[in-house]
């Protein structure tokens, strides 16, 4: 059986419908894939009980909770720089999503691929996701690694098509 490498998880964002009530509407990342998607951890946290010197706990659970989700991509001048002939080009959704971070919502598929080919059924989606973090595309004079860009969003639920 194939094990599925990191470079076949992508994400996309898509303005949620309905919850955005903002003058100027969230941009649309229409076709544009993050490279890297992190976070997203369900955790519930746990009482232990200890009732009336009992050597075993009992053990009181509150409701989970979904970690925020960091997605990242590299960022391209060539492709995502003002010089672009697009008029989508990230520097501009970036300058609007500036005013956005705590206002903003967006709906989150993250897709798993194999050989390029999506697989079925094994699509997470957030939907209803806050925006709650933006990280400029970094620099390093000394460096040569790529720079990136990243957007945080909190999350509340996540679905996928294998329980519907």
């Amino acid at each position: 059986m194939a094990k599925v490498s990191q470079r076949q998880v992508i994400a996309r964002i898509a303005p949620h419908d309905t919850a955005n009530n903002l003058e100027v509407q969230p941009p649309k990342w229409e076709a544009f894939k993050f490279a890297q998607v992190s976070g997203g951890e369900i955790t519930a946290s746990v009482e232990k009980i200890y009732e009336g010197g009992a050597s075993s706990p009992t053990v009181l659970c509150a409701p989970f909770d979904i970690g925020d989700i960091t997605l990242t991509a590299h960022y391209d001048f060539e492709r995502d720089g003002v010089l672009t002939d697009d008029k989508n080009y990230v520097d501009k959704k970036l300058a609007i999503l500036r005013t956005m971070v705590g206002k903003a919502y967006y709906d989150i598929t993250v897709e798993v691929f194999n050989c390029d080919l999506k697989v079925p059924g094994l699509d997470r989606i957030y939907s209803k996701s806050l925006l709650v973090g933006l990280t400029e595309p970094d620099g390093d004079s000394s460096s040569g690694a790529p720079s990136t860009f990243a957007l945080t969003f909190s999350v509340s639920n996540v679905a996928s098509q294998i329980n519907q």
